[in-house]
């Protein structure tokens, strides 16, 4: 689950064919029927849409596009999808359609095409390149839940009776999202925002399109192919996690790197103890670390006007160190410094970035995001609902990891889901040709979970960026070999004849 950017086996061929058509699946003929209409339009909404004024400069276009709300029931109750495209400069040797997913699940896409355009370089004159908010996403028919946070994501604290606060946290929220939605709660999942995807494509007027995802859209991504063979071209998926295991506990399994990332963190700050003041050793910036999560313990540190609490500093801890590019590590630097000095009980002012980090995590800010994430990571996957079984996970964890195992194990409003997944979770397991990028420091897709991906799709090649931490590497993360070797097969459509690898 990425907080901001606003950033995832191969059986007989039988059984892969039968997994294939399983409930839902297009019928025969279903591209026979008259396709969805779209109406291209400018995409700014008004004088303070920033978002839309940046598309139209850019020459992109935007339309809507209705769809079902239950596939099941094309007549019935219907849903609106928000589009932006960018159409190809290069109409002679237009190459398709790149159809385009930031992850989250529930971050919005619409603006995605101006990024990737720019990572495309010279290929991305030769494609119609297309933001789709999913359902219930950004301009999409919204799912907002009313929450007073934003993301759920906390620690279970150190004691019995902090883990006790968190399951009623979570189950208010649950509970606050089954008030306002529960009429469209059961249709919010994966494998209906990827029927939507190919109700996109055959709206676009496209036999087979090309698609980018990262972190959950790489999911999305491998559910599109499953659902619907031989609809893809060419597909990236960029930070993908083990298939398998998507869904509400997702994040178990990768307390390893977590601490990996922290050490790295703390080995660079340390080199810096003149700029940032945490400790001229790796051990004495891990003491201030722990310094820090001590005195949240103790009572919610005051960062400006937030109070910061010991459920909330460990995933803020476990975010700022999950990227190790300088600007990304001098700003975390900057964070635990602010930390530090709330914990000393000294004024403590967050920077830009932090304070909507914290606005976002804490207060309601967050919640039209946070709602569509959880709805569709809850609706995915059916999570255990009793409380002891995450305390249990978290005691196990807590042993090895201290700091990061009671996040990674913690309870979700998942465990108090009014709704029922409609469906199995996808077994991802086909032939379909793509390119799967993965850093091995990942701390939220591990590398790990990329490898599972790779094996799951058996005509798929893995880029590997040996020697990295960070999460959505392709025009991110700014590695030249990673791009270059992406917009290779972009342009070509010529995936690696070997699984390859790049070093910075």
């Amino acid at each position: 689950m990425k907080p901001t950017r606003a950033r995832r086996l191969v059986p007989a061929a039988a059984l892969t064919a039968l997994i294939a058509l399983s409930a839902f699946a297009p019928p025969a003929g279903a591209d026979a029927v008259a396709p969805p209409s779209l109406d291209w339009k400018p995409c700014a909404q008004g004088s303070d849409d920033a978002v839309g004024k940046e598309l139209d400069r850019a020459g992109a276009r935007c339309a809507t596009l209705t769809v079902p709300l239950d596939h099941s029931r094309p007549g019935g109750r219907t849903i609106e999808l928000a589009l932006s495209r960018i159409p190809a400069a290069d109409r002679a040797h237009r190459i398709g359609t790149l159809v385009l997913n930031s992850g989250g699940p529930g971050e919005s896409t619409l603006d995605m095409p101006l990024r990737t355009r720019a990572a495309m370089k010279d290929v991305a004159a030769r494609y119609d390149i297309v933001g789709l908010d999913p359902r219930f996403v950004g301009r999409s028919t919204p799912l907002d839940c009313g929450w007073p946070i934003g993301l759920w994501v906390r620690s279970a604290g150190a004691t019995r009776a902090r883990f006790d606060h968190q399951v009623a946290v979570q189950r208010d929220l649950a509970e606050r999202c089954a008030e306002r939605h529960a009429d469209v709660l059961p249709y919010a999942n994966t494998r209906d925002t990827a029927r939507d995807l190919d109700l996109v494509r055959r709206a676009l007027g496209e036999r087979r399109i090309s698609f980018l995802g990262y972190s959950y859209g790489s999911y999305l991504g491998a559910v599109y192919t499953q659902l619907f063979p031989g609809r893809t071209d060419r597909v990236v998926l960029d930070s993908a996690g083990d298939p398998d295991k998507w869904g509400p506990r997702a994040m178990r399994g990768s307390e390893d790197e977590a601490d990996r990332a922290l050490r790295g963190w703390a080995s660079w700050a340390a080199a810096r103890h003149g700029a940032y003041g945490l400790g001229a050793t790796t051990a004495g910036v891990l003491a201030t670390v722990d310094t820090i999560v001590a005195a949240a313990e103790d009572g919610p540190l005051r960062v400006g006007r937030y109070e910061v609490d010991d459920q909330a500093v460990p995933y803020i801890l476990s975010v700022g160190s999950a990227n190790d590019r300088p600007e990304a590590r001098a700003e975390f630097a900057a964070t635990v410094r602010t930390l530090n000095e709330a914990a000393h009980g000294r004024p403590a002012e967050p920077g830009a970035e932090l304070a909507g980090f914290l606005a976002f995590v804490l207060t309601g800010v967050g919640s039209p995001l946070a709602g569509p994430a959880a709805a569709i990571t809850c609706g995915d996957r059916a999570a255990p609902r009793d409380p002891d079984v995450y305390w249990d996970d978290v005691q196990r964890s807590r042993v090895r990891h201290p700091l990061f195992g009671p996040v990674k194990n913690n309870i979700w409003p998942c465990a108090f889901w009014p709704t029922r997944p409609r469906e199995r979770l996808t077994r991802v397991a086909n032939a379909t040709p793509a390119l799967i990028v993965s850093a091995t420091g990942d701390t939220a897709t591990t590398y790990q979970g990329s490898k599972a991906m790779h094996r799951a799709l058996t005509g798929s090649r893995l880029l590997t960026l040996r020697g990295v931490t960070a999460h959505g590497i392709y025009g991110e993360y700014g590695d030249a070999c990673v791009d270059a070797k992406v917009n290779a097969y972009l342009a070509t459509g010529a995936l690696p004849a070997t699984d390859q690898t790049c070093r910075p």
